[in-house]
C-alpha cells in the first residue's frame, strides 16, 4: 500500500486541495497514524498546498502499509473524483477490509536495527521551536543510566531473563549517542548513591539529554534492591529519580529532557507470582503482603513536585499495583518492545510517540490471560524530543 502512495504522488500533490488536506490529516489524526506534532509539522512547516501535501503523502508512507489502507479510504470517502483520477479504485484498495487489531503487530516489520536519521529531518527540526534542540556537539556528550537487578540475596527472587534485557538496553542507548554507566546488583542505598553521583557527573553540562533505566522487583513507588527479603525492606523510591535528577539538585539538566525508563512490577494485582522457569514467562513481583492505597501519598508527591519538575517523561513497566511479564529466555516484554519501536520509528517520531506505540502492542498481549498496560508517568515535557539516531 506505501508503494501505491508513491505511484500516485505528483498527482496527488497537484491535485489535491488546501480543505481536503486539512480533513485528511484529521482523519489520520483520529487513527493514530499521526500524533499531534506530527499534524503540526505538516501545517506550520510547510506554507504552501503542494509542499503540505507532500508531508502528508510521505509521512503516510513511512507509516507503513496498514496506514498507507487507511489513507486510501479516506481520499475515497472524503473526494470520490479525486480517488478516480488517481487510478485507486482500479487497484480497488480501499475495499480491502482493515486488518483487525491482532494482525496489525503481525503486518509491522520491526527493524533489528536502529534506522538513522536524515540530516534533512534533523535540520528541520532545529528550526522548530516547539522542538527540544539538539546539537551535534550535545549529541556526543549523551549519558545514560543503566541499572539492572538480577540476582538476589534470596535466590528464589533471582530475575531469569534479565540479563538479556540488560543486553539489548544497552545496545540500544550506545546505538543512539548515549554513554551507557552500567551497574548490576545493587541494594536500595547503592542505588541512590549511583543517581546521586550519576546527577554529579560533568558531561550532564553539555548533554541534550539522559536516559535512565532500572530494572528489578517492585512495589508502588518502590523498586526493590537485591537485599530484599520478607523482613527486610530493602526498598528504593521512585520519587527519589525525580529529586536528585530535578532543577534543584541537578541544574546541569536544567530544560533538557530527563527520560526514565523502569522496568518492575508496581503491585501484585492481575496475575499470581510465577516462580517455576518451566513456566512460559515470569514476573517482577515479590510483594506477598498488602500494599494500602494510602501508604502512597499521590497528593502530596503532586503537591511536592510540581514547581521543581519540568521535561521528565517516565514509562512505566505496568499501571498501578499490577504485576508486569519477563520472558525467561527473551527478557521483559516492555524492553523487547521498547527496542523494536525505537529501532523502526526514532527516525521520525518523537519520545512521546514512541511511548504510545510500545503501549499500542500490549493492547494484543501475547500470553493469553494475561495482561500488561504500561503507563507513561509525570511527563512533563513541554516539547517535542527526538533522538535523531546517526546524528
Amino acid at each position: 500500500m506505501a508503494d501505491e502512495l508513491f505511484r500516485v504522488r505528483s498527482k496527488f500533490v497537484e491535485k489535491v486541495s488546501k480543505d481536503l488536506i486539512k480533513q485528511l490529516l484529521d482523519n489520520i489524526l483520529d487513527d493514530c497514524i499521526v500524533n499531534d506534532g506530527e499534524r503540526d509539522s505538516i501545517i506550520e512547516e510547510n506554507v504552501n498546498r503542494a509542499d503540505r501535501a507532500r508531508c502528508l503523502l510521505d509521512t503516510v508512507k513511512r507509516k507503513g502499509d496498514v496506514a498507507s489502507r487507511k489513507f486510501i479510504a479516506h481520499i475515497q470517502r472524503r473526494d470520490p473524483t479525486l480517488y478516480d483520477e488517481l487510478g485507486l479504485a482500479e487497484q480497488g484498495l480501499a475495499e480491502q477490509p482493515a486488518p483487525p487489531a491482532a494482525e496489525t503487530q503481525m503486518d509491522q516489520e520491526w527493524s533489528t536495527t536502529l534506522i538513522p536519521t536524515t540530516e534533512k529531518f534533523w535540520m528541520e527540526k532545529q528550526n522548530d521551536k516547539k522542538v527540544y534542540p539538539v546539537s551535534k556537539t550535545a549529541f556526543k556528550n549523551r549519558v545514560a543510566l543503566l541499572i539492572t537487578n538480577i540476582t538476589f540475596t534470596n535466590e528464589k527472587y533471582n530475575r531469569k531473563g534479565a540479563e538479556k534485557d540488560q543486553e539489548n538496553m544497552e545496545k540500544l542507548l550506545k546505538a543512539l549517542g548515549y554513554d551507557v554507566l552500567k551497574r548490576t546488583n545493587l541494594t536500595a542505598k547503592e542505588i541512590d548513591t549511583t543517581m546521586i553521583e550519576f546527577s554529579k557527573n560533568p558531561k550532564l553540562r553539555d548533554t541534550d539529554s539522559v536516559v535512565v533505566v532500572i530494572m528489578s522487583h517492585g512495589k508502588l513507588g518502590t523498586i526493590l534492591g537485591k537485599d530484599w527479603k520478607d523482613d527486610n525492606p530493602d526498598e528504593f523510591s521512585i520519587n527519589n529519580i525525580y529529586e536528585h535528577l530535578g532543577s534543584e539538585k541537578c541544574p546541569a539538566l536544567l530544560n533538557k529532557p530527563k527520560i526514565i525508563i523502569i522496568q518492575a512490577c508496581r503491585g501484585e494485582a492481575g496475575g499470581a507470582v510465577l516462580v517455576s522457569v518451566k513456566q512460559a514467562v515470569l514476573c517482577d513481583d515479590v510483594n506477598q503482603l498488602e500494599l494500602s492505597a494510602g501508604e502512597e501519598n499521590i497528593e502530596d508527591d503532586t503537591l511536592h513536585c510540581v514547581h521543581r519538575e519540568k521535561d521528565f517523561i517516565s514509562l512505566l513497566s505496568s499501571t498501578p499495583d499490577t504485576v508486569s511479564y519477563r520472558h525467561p529466555d527473551r527478557g521483559c516484554f516492555l524492553i523487547q518492545y521498547i527496542v523494536d519501536v525505537i529501532n523502526t520509528f526514532a527516525h521520525v517520531d518523537d519520545i512521546e510517540e514512541l511511548f504510545r506505540t510500545v503501549m499500542q502492542r500490549f493492547e494484543d498481549f501475547p500470553v493469553p490471560n494475561k495482561r500488561q498496560m504500561p503507563t507513561k508517568d509525570r511527563c512533563t515535557l513541554t516539547k517535542r524530543f527526538y533522538f535523531f539516531p546517526g546524528l
